[in-house]
Protein backbone atom coordinates (compact mmCIF):
# COMPACT_ATOMS: atom_id res chain seq x y z
CA UNK A 1 0.00 0.00 0.00
CA UNK A 2 2.63 2.62 1.02
CA UNK A 3 4.13 1.91 -2.28
CA UNK A 4 2.01 2.24 -4.18
CA UNK A 5 1.48 5.91 -2.74
CA UNK A 6 4.55 6.79 -3.55
CA UNK A 7 4.14 5.71 -7.00
CA UNK A 8 0.90 7.80 -7.74
CA UNK A 9 3.18 10.42 -5.64
CA UNK A 10 5.72 10.56 -8.66
CA UNK A 11 3.63 10.25 -11.34
CA UNK A 12 1.91 13.09 -9.80
CA UNK A 13 4.53 14.84 -9.66
CA UNK A 14 6.17 13.90 -13.00
CA UNK A 15 2.79 15.11 -14.08
CA UNK A 16 2.89 18.67 -12.58
CA UNK A 17 6.39 19.36 -13.98
CA UNK A 18 5.32 18.45 -17.24
CA UNK A 19 2.90 20.65 -17.17
CA UNK A 20 4.65 23.51 -15.51
CA UNK A 21 7.04 23.36 -17.96
CA UNK A 22 4.89 23.14 -20.91
CA UNK A 23 3.20 26.60 -19.59
CA UNK A 24 6.23 27.79 -18.79
CA UNK A 25 7.36 27.46 -22.94
CA UNK A 26 3.75 28.98 -24.31
CA UNK A 27 4.82 32.28 -22.65
CA UNK A 28 8.53 32.77 -23.48
CA UNK A 29 10.15 34.36 -27.03
CA UNK A 30 12.62 31.60 -27.04
CA UNK A 31 12.80 29.25 -29.75
CA UNK A 32 9.98 31.30 -31.22
CA UNK A 33 6.97 30.68 -29.04
CA UNK A 34 4.78 31.57 -29.71
CA UNK A 35 4.57 32.44 -32.97
CA UNK A 36 3.70 36.00 -33.69
CA UNK A 37 2.47 37.49 -37.07
CA UNK A 38 2.79 41.10 -38.38
CA UNK A 39 -0.17 43.25 -37.81
CA UNK A 40 -1.03 45.15 -41.07
CA UNK A 41 -3.55 47.62 -40.89
CA UNK A 42 -4.40 50.85 -43.64
CA UNK A 43 -3.52 51.16 -46.77
CA UNK A 44 -0.59 50.45 -49.15
CA UNK A 45 -0.03 53.56 -51.67
CA UNK A 46 2.66 53.39 -54.18
CA UNK A 47 4.60 56.70 -54.94
CA UNK A 48 3.36 55.62 -58.57
CA UNK A 49 -0.15 55.90 -57.20
CA UNK A 50 0.31 59.47 -55.65
CA UNK A 51 1.89 60.47 -59.06
CA UNK A 52 -1.31 60.11 -60.54
CA UNK A 53 -3.07 62.80 -58.68
CA UNK A 54 -3.54 66.60 -59.75
CA UNK A 55 -5.51 69.10 -58.87
CA UNK A 56 -8.91 69.26 -60.10
CA UNK A 57 -9.95 65.33 -60.08
CA UNK A 58 -12.94 63.91 -59.03
CA UNK A 59 -13.47 62.11 -55.99
CA UNK A 60 -14.18 59.13 -58.14
CA UNK A 61 -10.95 59.45 -60.00
CA UNK A 62 -8.97 59.72 -56.64
CA UNK A 63 -10.85 56.84 -55.49
CA UNK A 64 -10.14 54.98 -58.62
CA UNK A 65 -6.10 55.88 -58.45
CA UNK A 66 -5.56 55.29 -54.67
CA UNK A 67 -8.11 53.07 -53.52
CA UNK A 68 -11.03 53.55 -50.66
CA UNK A 69 -9.70 55.80 -47.79
CA UNK A 70 -9.11 54.13 -44.66
CA UNK A 71 -11.01 57.02 -42.69
CA UNK A 72 -13.41 59.69 -43.43
CA UNK A 73 -15.08 62.02 -41.44
CA UNK A 74 -18.48 63.46 -41.35
CA UNK A 75 -16.70 66.56 -39.59
CA UNK A 76 -13.90 66.67 -42.19
CA UNK A 77 -15.97 65.86 -45.19
CA UNK A 78 -13.95 66.93 -47.75
CA UNK A 79 -10.32 65.45 -46.15
CA UNK A 80 -10.15 61.53 -47.20
CA UNK A 81 -6.91 59.51 -45.20
CA UNK A 82 -4.64 57.10 -46.04
CA UNK A 83 -2.91 55.79 -43.24
CA UNK A 84 -0.77 52.75 -43.05
CA UNK A 85 0.56 50.96 -40.41
CA UNK A 86 2.53 47.74 -39.77
CA UNK A 87 4.17 45.99 -36.83
CA UNK A 88 6.40 42.86 -37.57
CA UNK A 89 6.87 39.80 -35.61
CA UNK A 90 10.59 41.75 -34.38
CA UNK A 91 8.42 44.83 -33.01
CA UNK A 92 9.87 46.63 -35.71
CA UNK A 93 7.04 49.49 -36.60
CA UNK A 94 6.64 51.06 -40.33
CA UNK A 95 3.73 53.94 -40.63
CA UNK A 96 2.64 56.42 -43.49
CA UNK A 97 0.36 58.65 -44.31
CA UNK A 98 -1.40 60.25 -47.34
CA UNK A 99 -4.25 62.71 -46.63
CA UNK A 100 -6.03 63.99 -49.62
CA UNK A 101 -8.35 67.37 -49.41
CA UNK A 102 -11.22 68.72 -51.62
CA UNK A 103 -12.56 71.68 -52.29
CA UNK A 104 -16.11 72.40 -54.50
CA UNK A 105 -16.43 68.69 -55.00
CA UNK A 106 -12.53 68.52 -56.94
CA UNK A 107 -9.03 67.47 -55.41
CA UNK A 108 -7.21 70.42 -54.11
CA UNK A 109 -4.21 69.13 -52.48
CA UNK A 110 -2.62 66.01 -50.70
CA UNK A 111 0.57 65.74 -48.41
CA UNK A 112 1.99 62.97 -46.67
CA UNK A 113 4.97 60.45 -46.16
CA UNK A 114 6.98 59.54 -48.81
CA UNK A 115 5.24 56.70 -49.79
CA UNK A 116 7.30 53.02 -51.22
CA UNK A 117 8.06 52.29 -54.91
CA UNK A 118 6.25 48.92 -55.19
CA UNK A 119 3.32 47.07 -53.64
CA UNK A 120 4.33 44.16 -51.48
CA UNK A 121 3.85 41.23 -54.11
CA UNK A 122 6.37 43.17 -56.41
CA UNK A 123 8.76 43.37 -53.36
CA UNK A 124 8.46 39.85 -52.58
CA UNK A 125 8.43 38.80 -56.19
CA UNK A 126 11.86 40.43 -56.86
CA UNK A 127 13.52 38.70 -53.89
CA UNK A 128 12.33 35.41 -54.69
CA UNK A 129 13.64 36.49 -58.70
CA UNK A 130 16.93 37.26 -56.71
CA UNK A 131 17.13 34.26 -54.92
CA UNK A 132 16.39 32.14 -57.86
CA UNK A 133 18.99 33.64 -59.96
CA UNK A 134 21.71 33.58 -56.74
CA UNK A 135 20.46 29.57 -56.54
CA UNK A 136 21.05 29.42 -60.48
CA UNK A 137 24.59 31.07 -60.80
CA UNK A 138 25.81 28.81 -57.49
CA UNK A 139 24.35 25.31 -59.41
CA UNK A 140 26.27 26.65 -62.59
CA UNK A 141 29.58 27.22 -60.42
CA UNK A 142 29.38 24.16 -59.24
CA UNK A 143 28.86 22.04 -62.14
CA UNK A 144 31.97 24.19 -63.80
CA UNK A 145 34.06 22.97 -60.90
CA UNK A 146 33.26 19.48 -61.47
CA UNK A 147 33.64 18.99 -64.93
CA UNK A 148 36.79 17.81 -66.43
CA UNK A 149 39.00 20.34 -66.63
CA UNK A 150 37.49 22.35 -64.06
CA UNK A 151 39.39 23.40 -61.12
CA UNK A 152 38.09 20.79 -58.90
CA UNK A 153 38.54 17.75 -61.74
CA UNK A 154 41.32 15.22 -60.60
CA UNK A 155 43.91 14.67 -63.44
CA UNK A 156 44.00 11.02 -63.44
CA UNK A 157 47.72 11.24 -64.34
CA UNK A 158 49.04 12.83 -60.97
CA UNK A 159 50.82 11.12 -58.65
CA UNK A 160 49.90 12.80 -55.16
CA UNK A 161 52.69 11.15 -53.68
CA UNK A 162 55.38 13.43 -55.66
CA UNK A 163 53.33 16.60 -54.92
CA UNK A 164 55.49 18.31 -52.50
CA UNK A 165 54.42 21.45 -50.64
CA UNK A 166 56.88 23.93 -50.21
CA UNK A 167 57.09 27.74 -50.04
CA UNK A 168 58.08 29.49 -52.66
CA UNK A 169 61.74 30.71 -53.28
CA UNK A 170 63.18 34.36 -52.10
CA UNK A 171 65.96 34.42 -54.35
CA UNK A 172 64.55 36.57 -57.40
CA UNK A 173 67.24 34.38 -59.77
CA UNK A 174 66.14 30.74 -58.54
CA UNK A 175 64.47 28.46 -60.35
CA UNK A 176 60.55 28.29 -59.64
CA UNK A 177 60.59 25.26 -57.34
CA UNK A 178 64.14 25.27 -56.39
CA UNK A 179 64.13 25.74 -52.55
CA UNK A 180 66.24 28.75 -50.35
CA UNK A 181 68.79 26.21 -49.35
CA UNK A 182 70.35 22.93 -50.29
CA UNK A 183 69.31 20.11 -47.76
CA UNK A 184 71.91 19.16 -45.27
CA UNK A 185 72.19 15.67 -44.37
CA UNK A 186 71.81 14.78 -40.32
CA UNK A 187 73.98 12.53 -38.93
Amino acid sequence: MLSLRNKCRSQWLIGVVFVAALTTGCGSDRWGFPYKVGVQQGNWVTQSQVELLSAGMTPEQVRFALGTPTLTSVLHANRWEYPYFYKSPSGAIEERNLSVFFSDGVLAKWVGDEQPGQQPFQIAKEEVDKSQAEAAQIKLDQERLTEPGGVLAIEKEIIFSTIIDTTPSTDPSALPDAPDQTPVQLN
